[in-house]
C-alpha cells in the first residue's frame, strides 16, 4: 500500500517532512531579549549557574547560564543569529514540526523565530519545567518569569548516566572544565576538555554526548554520529544520545535508522518517552509499516498526558486519512489545532479539516 497523498501539497510523510525554510535575510534586522529566573522546587536559588536552554521545535539552543541570583538574559536575532546565544546542539525534531501547506500566518521574522518556543533549565538529578514563550507579536512581554527545577522522578533518570559518578577525578575535572568552556562559548576548547575526560575515562556517557552535540554544530555529522554511539556503548540507558540519533536520521530521510533508535529509545523505558513514539510513528509510515505507524502514534498520545506533543495528533490525523477514516482524522486533526492554534500549517490544516467533516457527514 502506497502512503498516498493528503491533497494539501504533500504526497508522502517525506514531503511533509523537509529540512526547514530559509529566513528571509530582512529578519536578521529584528530581536528580542528572553529573560527570566530559575529557582529549584522549595523556592531557594541553585547553588551553581545552571544552562538556559532554548526548545523551539524539537530544536534545542545552548542560550547562557544563570547568574549568581539565578537570572538569565538573552538576546534572540530572527534568524537564530543569537550574539548572546550559545552553539545550536543537535537534539532536534525540525523536520516534525514542518507545515502542510503554504501558510504564511507569521510574516514577522521575530515571532516566527519563537513560534512554538519553550524555554528550560539543565542541571543533572533535576527536570525542569517548560515555559513557553507567549509572543505573539513584537509588543508581547518577553519575560518568561520562573524556571523551576525538580528533583528527577524514574523516567527523568535516565536523562543522567550513572557513568559519571564512577569517572576518576581527572576525567570529572576534565569534563568540568569542559562545560566551564561551553559557558564562555568557547567550543575548540570545550571538546578538546570533553576529549580529555573521555580519553582518561572512555566510558564517560555524558562527555561523549557532549562531543556529538559540538561536533553536530561545526556540521561533522560522521564525527557527531559515532560519538553518539559511543555513548550509548558506555551507557544503552543514557537516553539523550537515541534523541539525537533518531533527529538525525529524521533530517537524513533515513528512514531504517530513525526506526531504529527511536525503537531503542523506546526499550529503555516503554512507558516513559512519548516523543520516542513520534520519531517511531514517522518513520514506519516512511517505510510502508502503516499499523506499526498508527501503533506508535495512539501509544504516545496515551503517554502524553500533559498534551505538550500536539504532532502526535497531526500524524495519528494523516495516517487515518490515508485509510478514509474521516470522522476519526477529523478528530484528531482538531485537536491538534486545538493544541496548536498558531502553528503554520494551521490555516491549510483547517481547509482540510472542512473536507473531511463534510465527507464524514455524508
Amino acid at each position: 500500500m502506497v502512503f498516498r497523498a493528503v491533497r494539501i501539497a504533500v504526497t508522502t510523510f517525506a514531503a511533509i517532512l523537509p529540512a526547514g525554510a530559509q529566513v528571509p535575510s530582512h529578519a536578521h534586522e529584528q530581536a528580542v531579549f528572553i529573560s527570566g529566573e530559575v529557582a529549584l522546587e522549595d523556592g531557594t536559588k541553585p547553588a551553581d549557574p545552571v544552562r538556559v536552554q532554548r526548545v523551539c521545535k524539537g530544536t534545542t539552543h545552548d542560550e547562557i547560564w544563570t547568574d549568581a541570583n539565578g537570572q538569565f538574559s538573552f538576546k534572540v536575532v530572527a534568524g537564530g543569529n543569537d550574539t548572546a546565544g550559545g552553539a545550536e546542539t543537535a537534539t532536534r525534531d525540525t523536520d516534525l514540526a514542518r507545515p502542510i501547506g503554504n501558510s504564511t500566518f507569521y510574516s514577522n521574522p521575530i515571532t516566527s523565530e519563537l513560534r512554538d518556543c519553550e524555554v528550560r533549565a539543565v542541571m543533572a538529578g533535576y527536570w525542569s519545567d517548560r515555559v513557553a514563550i507567549a509572543m505573539k507579536n513584537t509588543l508581547d512581554s518577553t519575560r518568561v518569569g520562573k524556571i523551576v527545577l525538580h528533583p528527577v522522578s524514574k523516567a527523568d533518570t535516565f536523562t543522567v548516566s550513572a557513568t559519571t559518578l564512577a569517572a576518576p577525578s581527572n576525567a570529572r575535572k576534565a569534563f568540568e572544565k569542559g562545560e566551564a568552556a561551553l559557558r564562555d562559548r568557547h567550543w575548540d576548547a570545550a571538546e578538546k576538555a570533553f576529549n580529555k575526560a573521555v580519553a582518561e575515562y572512555p566510558k564517560f556517557a555524558i562527555a561523549w554526548f557532549e562531543i556529538g552535540l559540538l561536533r553536530q554544530n561545526k556540521n561533522d555529522t560522521v564525527g557527531a554520529v559515532k560519538a553518539w554511539q559511543a555513548s550509548l556503548a558506555a551507557d544503552p540507558k543514557y537516553v539523550r544520545p537515541y534523541e539525537s540519533l533518531a533527529a538525525l536520521a529524521q533530517r537524513l530521510n533515513d528512514w531504517t535508522d530513525a526506526e531504529k533508535y527511536s525503537h531503542d529509545w523506546i526499550q529503555v523505558d516503554p512507558e516513559a518517552f512519548p516523543m520516542a513514539y513520534l520519531y517511531s510513528a514517522v518513520a514506519e509510515a516512511n517505510l510502508n509499516k502503516l499499523e506499526e505507524a498508527e501503533a506508535a502514534a495512539r501509544h504516545g498520545l496515551r503517554l502524553d498526558k500533559d498534551h505538550k506533543i500536539a504532532r502526535l495528533n497531526y500524524v495519528l490525523g494523516l495516517l487515518l486519512m490515508q485509510k478514509h477514516e474521516n470522522a476519526e482524522s477529523a478528530k484528531f486533526l482538531r485537536t491538534y489545532l486545538e493544541l496548536a492554534p498558531n502553528a503554520a500549517d494551521a490555516l491549510a490544516v483547517r481547509a482540510e479539516l472542512v473536507k473531511l467533516e463534510a465527507a464524514a457527514s455524508k
